[in-house]
């Protein structure tokens, strides 16, 4: 059997334990030298998927193709904190180490045997794997890898569980990339990656020759990097239209922006096709109902005749009776062929209403604000109302400063002042829950003052969600829960530590505009982008109240590029 060069999954579906149904008919291919990107609402099966495909899970119906060796890398990585990241590279490489033994052994037995032309054979093929592979340049492809992803000032030694969460990521993704293998199945892949980082990974992708298939909320990686997008959220076909079901795994030919206009266009046709459907639906049934009163709009004969008013009331009944039939039979057709009601959206309704506490002095002022190692000196001052966007590569003490700011750290040099009747709340970069088996609106509850409006409310869970577990909520719905505690009651100062990491493109983009009506402070970081741009945006616009502060790394004098584009 010839191996497969391509992604193919036909008419796949798949539900978790007790029934919740993730999956429903997918079916779509990623052809080899091709990068599809995965994109639906948060809960529409992404991750599960990619999992169906890397053979971590078995799906109920359908077929997977993949090439002999897909290399995946899960959302959460799960590595062995005890192993030095020296053994994450050693595992990747170790196939082509191994045509390297197989050189110098074949060499060796050569020596003894030189007459021996099966040896000589076998040796020629080596040395033909070894240069396809690039094995003589392995050792240069492992550092240009971690360098690439920010990882080369990192000792291979350090134990994994020493590193930051971060930094585990990319070592897993580094060594996905170092691995040879046929197809790449990524899940995020662009978390915890700055702008070097990310550009070095498309470059990596844009130059392998096989399948991608990558689910990702980073709209500048799907808009540079994507061939077609293929959406989960339920919706019509491309086309649209009358008797045309409702499927999962729509695909979009083209860009991230290419999708947004096809899907806002779709969209738009679905409503207004359905809703063209109901009127004709209301309408029928109005004449299904009708009778004779309605035909004639009278109780009265219209002539004493007797022979007359026989004659009207015949021709009454023969009238509405092919008028009911006539109705009957397209509500019928109709109701065979009838267009499914779009999907409702949820939609973010907004930061609640906030008073700012009325202060007549900075929200924060830092005077050479230092951690050994972690962030280098810095003075700055935020005044109320103020919304300042930290940007800058990895290591540059981003997530450092908002930790000190929310009174996380409190080993640091120099001087921080934060008025004490200012409240300060910080959505960390990393979500992480004590308990799993509370539900979401358990959760809520216990970290939520009273009257405060819940998740619901806030159109950040469904209500069918709320009564989950915490397990059996993905990331990104895990991220709108913790989004949700801490815009609840909101803070006078409010600390964002890359708040689109995991959240679906939809909330991502509401919560952007929402920030921007926020009256409190807003500190962010964010390694998005798209996020950047819109910032720039504002700035652009002459808003008054956004601001960009950018750090440099401690080890390096690198300094954050701009993308003006």
């Amino acid at each position: 059997m010839v191996a497969a060069h391509h992604i193919g999954l036909d008419g796949v579906s798949f539900s978790y334990p007790g029934g919740n149904r993730v999956l429903t008919d997918i079916a779509f291919a990623v052809p080899s030298g091709s990068v599809t990107g995965l994109i639906g609402e948060n809960g529409a099966g992404k991750s599960t998927l990619l999992h169906v495909i890397s053979g971590e899970l078995t799906p109920d119906v359908g077929r997977v193709i993949t090439p002999p060796v897909t290399g995946f890398i899960a959302q959460e990585t799960s590595l062995d904190f005890r192993e030095p990241a020296r053994a994450l590279v050693d595992a990747a490489v170790h196939e082509l180490r191994q045509i390297e033994r197989d050189i110098a052994a074949l060499s060796e037995a050569m020596a003894t045997a030189p007459e021996n032309d099966q040896l000589a054979a076998d040796f020629d093929r080596a040395l033909a794997r070894a240069q396809n592979a690039g094995v003589w340049e392995l050792d240069a492809r492992i550092a240009s890898v971690l360098a690439g992803l920010g990882l080369g000032n990192v000792a291979l030694e350090t134990p994994l569980g020493e590193m930051s969460g971060g930094q585990r990521r990319r070592f897993a993704l580094a060594t996905l990339l170092l691995r040879p293998v046929d197809a790449m199945v990524l899940d995020e892949p662009t978390n915890h990656l700055d702008d070097a980082a990310v550009d070095f990974l498309i470059s990596e992708l844009a130059a392998f020759r096989g399948p991608v298939l990558a689910a990702s909320h980073d709209r500048y990686f799907l808009d540079t990097v994507c061939d077609d997008i293929v959406d989960l959220d339920p919706g019509l076909g491309v086309e649209g239209g009358y008797g045309e079901d409702t499927r999962q795994g729509t695909r979009f030919t083209g860009t991230f922006s290419d999708y947004l206009r096809a899907r806002e266009e779709r969209r738009a046709r679905w409503e207004s096709d359905y809703a063209a459907q109901e009127h004709e639906r209301a309408r029928l049934e109005r004449a299904a109902e009708q009778n004779a009163e309605d035909v004639f709009h009278s109780h009265e004969n219209k002539t004493e005749l007797r022979a007359a008013a026989k004659f009207y009331a015949d021709r009454a009944a023969k009238t509405v009776g092919h008028r009911r039939r006539a109705a009957d039979k397209r509500l019928e057709s109709l109701e065979r062929f009838a267009i499914p009601a779009p999907p409702s959206r949820l939609k973010f309704r907004g930061v609640p209403p906030h008073a700012a506490t009325p202060i007549g002095v900075p929200a924060v002022t830092a005077r050479n604000l230092t951690v050994p190692d972690r962030l280098m000196p810095l003075s700055i001052k935020v005044q109320p109302g103020q919304h300042l966007l930290v940007e800058g590569p990895n290591g540059s003490g981003k997530s450092t400063l908002l930790r000190i700011l929310d009174g996380d750290i409190t080993d640091f040099g120099g001087e921080l002042i934060i008025p004490e009747e200012l409240t300060v709340a910080r959505l960390a970069q990393d979500d992480t829950w004590e308990d799993l088996s509370l539900t979401a609106a358990e959760i809520f509850e216990q970290r939520t003052p009273d009257r405060a409006p819940d998740l619901v409310e806030m159109g950040l869970l469904a209500a069918e969600q709320i009564g989950k577990s915490m397990a059996d909520l993905s990331l990104g719905q895990r991220r709108r829960v913790s989004l949700g505690i801490i815009l609840a009651a909101p803070p006078d100062v409010l600390l964002l530590d890359e708040p689109t990491n995991h959240l679906s493109l939809a909330l991502a983009e509401e919560l952007e505009r929402a920030l921007v009506d926020f009256t409190g402070t807003v500190v962010l970081t964010s390694h998005d982008r798209w996020v950047r741009r819109q910032w720039r945006r504002r700035i652009d616009q002459g808003d008054q109240r956004a601001r960009t502060l950018t750090l440099s790394t401690m080890w390096t004098s690198e300094v954050w590029r701009e993308d003006r584009d």
